[in-house]
């Protein structure tokens, strides 16, 4: 009988491994005086709006200044996402963060406005407290009958929880016993049985029962017997935004709706009804407000309409912090003919505060490259690296970022393993920059479809163009 050879390579299907723009920002990179350091947390340079945005980020965390908004303002590629990704990130996950892009606003089956409100409430999250009553001990034993003729009485058993202060004897019924087995409770695990839902919680196995085994998995937990009595009082505290609550009170099975994404339009009601239980809570002490952030990128695409909107939505006490950011200079409002700074109304630019980017230095970009190719895992030489540096400053650091990988396959197509400067040129003749891009369209415009000459007058304008 030939022998089956079973494969040893096993994949973790629940392990996303993709790299994005911003998967290397850990946070903005600050210290406890908020004093950005150089190189910290994936983020580089940009020591002056990194520190206003660590200004910013306290003032969220106080949670006490709502309807507050922040415009951070750079040239393309200079890190502005980059700093509200950070932002995301130092808040941490308690704190609500929505983002949305300024044209995402216009593709969605509803009103403007409806985007907007929606937007703005899922950065708005409420601490709800609640005290359930819960059975919490070490289990020292689980006794359970099975019936002997199939089609007979359902089983029952016995189980036995002890504290450092007592021990008692429950009896269970079938339901319990079915979710004993799917936790696989055992004699020595320390369980948490909660009295309204039934819902089992397996904390850990006891200290007293560490010597059981010979060998056990990293993932076994031990944890001290509880103390007291076995039967407790438990504050427990769920954290939702007022989207959700929105969605859910808006339909009948409205919780199915925040999986599909169809939330549709809420009525003004539903909203102003959920506002006032929340009002409540808050005064009764069952709840808190935890005001998050909203970030719109490309907030020059929202139209006249939106930045009513949102001039009106800010005086809300209930807003959350807006940060938007923009790489416009002047340009036209739009929906309007009129010309503004970074194409946002000149009523709405009063009431934000402005964090300008600035370019990036060649050893900034030299130390974003080397923070890049260890999160793509790429092995680079040092005159390969010095080469890129040199592109990144001539062209633009998001080039010199694509090249990367472009690069490693380019080695491993050589049968290299460390990417050198030959395997940076290759790429970099393969795929061009946009300043090479708009050079070869000027020479060869004539043979494109629908391609229009500029005329004498408008030569100068094609070339300003150019980056």
């Amino acid at each position: 009988m030939a022998e089956l050879k079973l494969s040893s390579e096993t994949r973790d299907l629940t392990r996303v491994e993709r790299i994005g723009a911003h998967s290397h920002i850990r946070g903005l990179g600050l210290d406890s005086a908020l004093e950005p350091r150089a190189v910290s947390e994936g983020m580089v340079g940009q020591t002056s709006a990194r520190k206003a945005a660590g200004v910013i980020l306290q003032m969220i965390k106080d949670g006490k200044i709502a309807g507050r908004a922040v415009l951070i303002a750079g040239q393309p590629g200079t890190g502005k996402t980059a700093i509200a990704m950070g932002m995301a990130k130092s808040l941490g996950l308690e704190t609500p963060f929505a983002m949305i892009s300024g044209s995402e606003i216009f593709s969605l089956e509803m009103s403007k406005t409806e985007a907007l409100m929606q937007a703005l409430r899922k950065a708005i999250g409420v601490r709800i407290k609640e005290e359930t009553e819960i059975i919490e001990g070490e289990v020292v034993e689980v006794q359970i009958d099975r019936p002997a003729v199939a089609g007979a009485a359902s089983k029952t058993g016995k189980l036995t929880l002890k504290t450092t202060e007592m021990e008692t004897v429950y009896d269970l019924g079938a339901k319990m016993i079915e979710a004993l087995g799917k936790e696989k409770v055992q004699s020595g695990d320390v369980i948490a049985i909660d009295k309204a839902s039934g819902k089992i919680t397996k904390l850990g196995r006891s200290f007293a029962r560490s010597r059981d085994y010979d060998a056990m998995g990293p993932q076994v937990k031990f944890v001290q017997c509880p103390d007291g009595e076995l039967q407790k009082r438990k504050e427990v505290v769920h954290c939702v935004t007022l989207h959700e609550i929105d969605v859910i009170n808006s339909r009948t099975q409205g919780f199915l709706a925040l999986f599909t994404g169809d939330t549709g339009e809420i009525r003004a009601e539903v909203r102003e009804q959920i506002d006032t239980k929340v009002a409540e809570w808050r005064e009764e002490g069952k709840a808190e407000i935890v005001p998050g952030v909203l970030f719109i990128d490309e907030v020059h695409m929202l139209d006249i309409e939106c930045f009513s909107f949102l001039n009106r939505a800010l005086e809300n006490e209930m807003s959350p912090i807006l940060v938007v950011a923009t790489n416009r200079g002047i340009t036209t409002i739009r929906g309007t003919n009129y010309k503004s700074p970074h194409g946002i109304p000149i009523d709405l630019l009063d009431r934000l505060l402005i964090i300008t980017t600035q370019p990036y230095s060649k050893d900034e970009i030299r130390k974003i490259l080397d923070i890049r190719c260890q999160e793509e895992e790429v092995d680079m030489s040092e005159e390969a690296k010095a080469l890129l540096t040199h592109i990144g400053g001539e062209t633009s650091l998001r080039y010199a970022i694509h090249l990367i990988t472009a690069a490693a396959l380019a080695c491993l197509k050589r049968k290299g393993k460390l990417v050198e400067s030959e395997d940076i040129t290759r790429v970099y003749n393969l795929f061009l920059d946009v300043k090479r891009s708009a050079q070869y369209l000027m020479e060869y415009q004539n043979e494109y479809m629908f391609s229009e000459a500029p005329v004498a007058g408008e030569e100068d304008d094609a070339s300003a163009m150019v980056p």
